[in-house]
């Protein structure tokens, strides 16, 4: 049974459809265009169990679009979906079977991207992969940050669940792309990170002419004194509805600059480094995955257990 089908096989959520008036008005796995999933129009049959998410964002200085980018690093990459809004690429990276999706930014967006993907695959695993600007003392431009959680200040995910839900990473993730950063040789940070919909005065920027109110000089440094480390718009929504529908979600993003510590933009600075992570992790991850076989859950003594069977 698909992921999606045992939510739709739960009771409670079938006496919910129950009370809905217009239930029936409503096609239940979304639209269609030519058979395959309306808004990426993605194969679903060539979905990997990675999925990387990306935004098409100047910022990040790709050169061309991300998801192409991506299929560039992988093996045997082919464009498994294009639509008007969304592009994916499959491929394989060191064993792991990873697709890349391209889009626009926001939590919005990345609602349309994971509904076709939670919905018609089973696709285990959902990384945010981006750009964004710092917030903690310690965060410099061209460094990564891995997403241990987020604050859900964005309203899409409100939508699904009370604000009090914690926007968490999966552990899993967190320990593979730590391992990746490891690897890869990068300054990192692993800590929390901030999502909202306003990428200028919701994050304490000025907007058009320098506008502000007074309660937007006050986020940068909330949020610093907090210990967050940066703000994006899309991890906690990624982290939220994986969380939500049983899939693992995680974040890593490059960092172009830090307004709490003055450190100026710099465009793409840091964020080929992003995306060696990311694979690295997914290919570690694939690995965890074998190495738990039948048991629920990956711990340090697996790996151990699995080094210990190949002397």
């Amino acid at each position: 049974m698909k992921k999606s089908d045992a939510i739709r096989a739960k009771a409670s959520i079938a006496h919910i459809h129950q009370q809905f008036e217009y239930d029936d008005n409503i096609p239940q796995s979304g639209f269609f265009i030519q058979g395959r999933p309306a808004l990426t129009q993605i194969d679903t049959s060539k979905v990997g169990d990675f999925v990387l998410v990306l935004v098409r964002d100047a910022l990040c200085a790709y050169g061309s679009d991300p998801a192409k980018v991506v299929a560039d690093r992988l093996e045997h990459a082919e464009l498994i979906g294009q639509s008007g809004m969304y592009t994916s690429y499959s491929g394989w990276y060191k064993g792991a079977h990873i697709t890349a999706v391209s889009g626009g930014s926001g939590a919005p967006e990345m609602e349309m991207i994971l509904y076709d993907y939670m919905e018609h695959t089973d696709a285990g695993t959902f990384l945010r992969v981006g750009g964004f600007g710092g917030f903690g003392d310690e965060v410099n431009p061209g460094d990564l940050v891995i997403s241990s959680g987020a604050v859900r200040a964005e309203g899409m995910t409100q939508a699904y669940i009370e604000a009090g839900y914690p926007a968490v990473s999966h552990y899993e993730v967190v320990c593979a792309l730590v391992q990746a950063a490891e690897q890869v040789g990068h300054p990192y940070h692993v800590g929390v990170t901030v999502s909202c919909d306003s990428d200028y005065v919701g994050g304490g920027r000025p907007g058009v002419g320098g506008y502000m109110q007074p309660w937007n000089i006050e986020k940068a440094g909330i949020y610093n004194r907090a210990g967050c480390l940066n703000g994006d718009r899309e991890s906690s929504a990624i982290l939220t509805l994986s969380a939500l529908f049983g899939r693992r979600g995680g974040s890593i993003c490059s960092v172009s600059d830090n307004m709490c510590t003055g450190k100026r933009f710099s465009a793409g600075i840091g964020h080929n480094y992003a995306l060696d992570v990311a694979l690295e992790g997914c290919a570690i991850l694939h690995c965890m995955d074998l190495q738990k076989g039948q048991k629920p859950h990956w711990y340090p003594e697996l790996g151990k257990q699995e080094e210990t069977t190949h002397e």
